[in-house]
Parts: C-alpha cells; structure tokens; sequence
C-alpha cells in the first residue's frame, strides 16, 4: 500500500509530512525506555511482513501489520512505522523519502485510532478481547487503504478508479490482519501479559 515517489500534490505531501512528524513527535514523548526493545522488535515484523507479496487479481497484496503495532504499542507506533519504512525504502525502494510523511501516516494513525477506540474491549478477558483484537487489525488495514485512496483521490481524480481497485484488494488483509492480530494478542495475553498495556 506504498505511495511511489511523483505521484501525490505537493499539498498532500506536506500534510502528510506535517502529520507523521506530529504523530512521531507524540509517539516518542509517550515512549518508555523500557518498551524500547518491544518497538523495535514490532518495527522489524511491519518491515518483514511487507516483503512478502501474495497475487490478488491483477494486483498483489501483503500483511502490513500496522494492527498490531497500534494495539501493542500505542502511540508509539508512529516511531515504529516510520523507521520501518524508512528501512523499506533505502533497501527495497519501497515508496520513496518524499512520500515517506504520507505513508507513514496513512499506516499509523488507523492503527492508534483503533487501539484507543477498541481499548475498552481488548481490556476484557476471553471473547470480548478475541473481538477487540480482531477489529483492530481489520480496521487498522481498513483505515489505511481508505487514507491511501483519498490521498490519491484528492491529488487528481484520474486516480480515483486506481484508490477504488486498491482499496477491495486489501479486503482480504483485513480478514487475514484480523485473525494475526487475534492470535498474536491471545499469546501475549497468555506467556507475556505484561506488554499488552491495555489498562
């Protein structure tokens, strides 16, 4: 779901450069030295989980992860996602620096948006938690593929059949983040109670 380099307004890309350094900022304000170890560790798998391509259709698509970071991590996913990318692209030309403020904010804030919204259920023991976890990595995707596609949207209209097919090609992540995201939470609940801050 990585924007390339020459495709996006300059408008666009300067709100989505000011929003990733403002969600960066935050993140690294709310970072406790001692979960240092446990960002970068969900910074390796969201770059990980990028490199590899399953064919849907024409297109192809990948776990993204952003799910996971966000209900692990909080804000600090932010930090997380944009050294990820950063990585992603020096190393693989995934995207590009100038679109970087972009899709590091179209991967982030869905998913603190639904860490803090679902945060009431993922607290709760057994099914409420299954759920909570579930809708969290589904509608982490979710929100990213819906700020990408206005991001592309808004630059020029020629691109909105591009952000629509982009879109439905990712509904099958969702599904697929969901239950990743349900088992990753159900075994941390299990063997490492202690990362999930969810009080």
């Amino acid at each position: 779901m990585h924007i390339s380099e020459g495709v996006l307004s300059p408008a666009i890309l300067g709100a989505g450069a000011a929003l990733a350094a403002a969600g960066t900022a935050v993140g690294l304000r709310r970072l406790d030295y001692d979960r240092l170890m446990t960002v970068a560790i969900l910074a390796a798998a969201f770059f990980v989980g990028s490199l590899i391509h399953v064919p849907i259709g024409p297109a192809s698509a990948h776990l993204i992860l952003n799910g996971l970071v966000g209900v692990i991590l909080g804000w600090a996913a932010f930090p997380a996602i944009l050294v990820a990318l950063v990585l992603q692209s020096v190393l693989f030309q995934y995207g590009g620096f100038t679109v970087l403020g972009v899709n590091a904010f179209n991967m982030a804030f869905p998913a603190v948006l639904c860490f803090y919204l679902l945060r009431p259920l993922l607290a709760q023991p057994g099914r409420l938690r299954t759920v909570g976890a579930f809708c969290c990595g589904a509608m982490s995707v979710a929100g990213a593929g819906l700020l990408t596609a206005l991001s592309l949207s808004f630059t020029s209209e020629g691109f909105l059949r591009a952000a629509q097919v982009l879109f439905a090609a990712h509904i099958p992540v969702m599904i697929a983040e969901g239950i990743v995201t349900v088992l990753a939470v159900s075994f941390l609940a299990r063997v490492r109670p202690e990362i999930l801050n969810f009080a």
